[in-house]
């Protein structure tokens, strides 16, 4: 009969497993298989000795093929021995780089296993399990198994997301279907609260099609604030909170512009802190959204796009033929009409004009909504959380400021740190992404706003919370100008005292600056470095000065500006 062995053992790389079963002489099922993909020569390998070592050899991976592993997120998989190899010729299995002879995680397979023979009769996994993504990886089977058949759907965001659900004795199949774009996703899961709809405390999946791999992704989240993951704190996928992905892809499609994602989740709660136990005998409230990817794929503000806290939608997994979605969406006709015009879903939205502030010497800055498809991601091309800055009451100006002169900036972007939606450290750095606090894996200079403490770097730049919040006619599609967008907003502030900061630009400073959030990415934008403001430097975008000038000075500074290197140490 299969052998039941440890876990991996953990090394480098998120290497971690399930309890690997030897299923016959052949053939390794290895459950709940976590690697980070970041390896620059890793494999599948197996060898004899005490420990894994480089007399080994390669093993395939779960489609047959010796191509360089790709990342895991908590799926099951099986692998074969290669050749005349059996069970009993090997004495471990491991994530193995070959190039810095590195043992990611291994586990040691003990003499003597008493397994059946490898004659095909063990294989539990079905060919559409692995459901690849590019054609090269298509698995060689010979008794196609269907998917499950989903008899149950609800809708969800106005028809853009549908859910469909097929219950199993120990976890639910769940099949996402949703009108998305290229680096968004579409997140479904759990309420925060049993009574009503409640992001705070939710046990999400977001699922997406990575466009870079061509893989389809499904990652566990907490939601644990209202605001960007930094590690610690706010909409984080479980990973970066100490626990671990249980959600498992099954398959995935794309398809007249729909993607649709099925995945596998438990119904016992795997992690106490994070997960949330799916109810086998009653209701529970459900969430959902569609929002854009940050640079690390990870999930971004969501804007309008999401179940409100008055809208009730409630499932039993174990109810079958719910009939809520009258047209299935993976079904839909495609985006592009029969005219060859693009359907007025799809269609793009002309972005506000970039502003640019010169001769100004201070500058007020604030936090704010980024104006959805005409705002912060058209303007930069980079995604956003759903907050952005605002200096003297625009939208993410491009500032220009002179070598060797001084300039005030009056912060009021949150001071409170045990509320990451309220903090936002202002610095200025040469990082086009920022976020300092949470960047650990590349170079930066920042020039000011951030101060090292006993070694730690400390932000120094926060002052009380001043937030533009939208009103009901905030809708960003009707206005053609940021100027009446921006008459729609009304602005927040806490109690508390802004925070100035002085910056005195130094005479070797580069060219293009940024201003950025030290604790989140992608809040601020350029700050253009000249000589002198009366050279025939050209700038896109509308010169913003008058409105800059009504703002009063600033009526205290704190001499702030540091400049420093900040060398991050980078790993293989």
């Amino acid at each position: 009969m299969p052998q039941t062995l440890p876990e991996f053992k953990r090394f480098a790389h998120g290497v971690r497993s399930g309890n690997v079963t030897i299923l016959d002489e052949k053939t390794i099922y290895i459950p709940n298989l976590h690697y980070d993909g970041e390896g620059p020569d890793a494999f599948f390998w197996v060898g004899n000795g005490t420990s894994p070592n480089p007399e080994g050899i390669k093993v395939a991976n779960e489609v047959g093929s010796f191509d360089l592993l790709r990342s895991y997120h908590g799926e099951d998989i099986e692998i074969q021995l290669p050749g005349d190899f059996t069970i009993h010729d090997i004495e471990y299995l491991s994530i193995w780089c070959i190039r810095y002879r590195e043992n990611f995680g291994h586990v040691i397979i003990p003499k003597n296993l008493q397994v059946p023979p490898a004659l095909g009769q063990t294989k539990l996994t079905p060919p559409w399990w692995y459901f690849p993504t590019v054609p090269p990886r298509l698995p060689k089977v010979q008794d196609p198994v269907e998917p499950p058949t989903f008899s149950s759907c609800l809708e969800f965001l106005d028809g853009k997301l549908q859910v469909s659900w097929a219950p199993d004795t120990e976890s639910v199949i769940i099949k996402l279907s949703g009108r998305i774009k290229d680096n968004q996703y579409m997140a479904f899961g759990l309420s925060g609260a049993e009574d009503r709809s409640q992001m705070i405390n939710g046990d999400v999946t977001v699922a997406f099609h990575d466009v870079e791999t061509q893989q389809f992704v499904a990652e566990d989240y907490f939601l644990q604030a209202k605001s960007q993951c930094d590690g610690v704190n706010g909409v984080c996928p479980d990973r970066r909170l100490g626990g671990s992905n249980d959600v498992i892809v099954l398959g995935g499609r794309r398809h007249n512009g729909i993607t649709t994602i099925i995945y596998r989740k438990n119904i016992e709660n795997l992690d106490s802190r994070l997960d949330r136990p799916i109810s086998t005998t009653g209701y529970a409230n459900m969430i959902a959204a569609i929002g854009p990817l940050n640079q690390r794929k990870e999930a971004n503000y969501h804007g309008g796009d999401r179940t409100g806290p008055d809208e009730i939608r409630r499932i039993n997994f174990f109810q079958r033929d719910v009939l809520g979605c009258p047209v299935p969406l993976d079904k839909d006709i495609d985006a592009i009409s029969e005219k060859g015009e693009i359907a007025p879903e799809m269609k793009k939205l002309k972005p506000w004009d970039p502003m640019v502030l010169k001769n100004v010497d201070v500058f007020h800055v604030k936090i704010g909504p980024t104006g959805g498809d005409r705002g912060y991601t058209a303007i930069t091309g980079n995604p956003s959380w759903g907050l952005a800055f605002y200096v003297n009451d625009y939208l993410i100006p491009e500032l220009v400021l002179e070598r060797g002169k001084t300039y005030t900036f009056v912060v009021e972007t949150g001071n409170d740190q045990t509320n990451p939606a309220e903090y936002h450290p202002f610095y200025i750095t040469d990082s086009e992404e920022g976020g300092l606090g949470q960047n650990s894996d590349a170079q930066q200079v920042a020039y000011a706003g951030v101060a090292v403490v006993d070694g730690q770097y400390v932000p120094t730049a926060a002052g009380r919370h001043c937030r533009y919040v939208v009103g009901p006619n905030s809708k960003p599609e009707l206005y053609s100008r940021f100027e009446d967008y921006f008459k729609t907003l009304t602005l927040e502030c806490k109690d508390g005292n802004p925070h100035y900061l002085t910056f005195t630009v130094p005479a070797n400073a580069p060219d293009e600056l940024y201003y950025q959030c030290y604790t989140h990415t992608s809040l601020g934008w350029k700050i253009h470095i000249v000589d002198d403001h009366s050279g025939h430097h050209q700038f896109t975008g509308h010169a913003g000065a008058e409105r800059a000038a009504q703002h009063s000075g600033a009526s205290s500074l704190c001499l702030s500006s540091i400049i420093f290197l900040i060398f991050v140490r980078m790993w293989c």
